[in-house]
């Protein structure tokens, strides 16, 4: 799966930098979405509520911590959404 190895190398390269993330996903083929949440290298995640009728599907990803730059984090999830 394209995300978690994404999610997994992120925690694996800048863990000691990421206090806090947390996020919705829309996960192609999954009819829920998917949550998760993580503390530095601490991550967990798992498919919640179904995705409603009219609902718009989207990915939200909140990352808290220190030398995190918003545009490299974005081009490496569009990549990996791309791929």
């Amino acid at each position: 799966d394209k995300i978690n190895a994404w999610l997994s190398t992120l925690l694996r390269e800048k863990g000691q930098d990421i206090y806090r993330c947390k996020g919705v996903l829309s996960v192609q083929g999954m009819d829920s979405k998917f949550v998760f949440q993580g503390v530095h290298m601490v991550f967990q995640g798992e498919p919640q509520q179904p995705w409603g009728k009219d609902e718009t599907r989207v990915n939200k990803l909140i990352f808290i911590g220190k030398k995190l730059n918003r545009e490299e984090l974005v081009a490496s999830f569009q990549s990996c959404l791309d791929s």
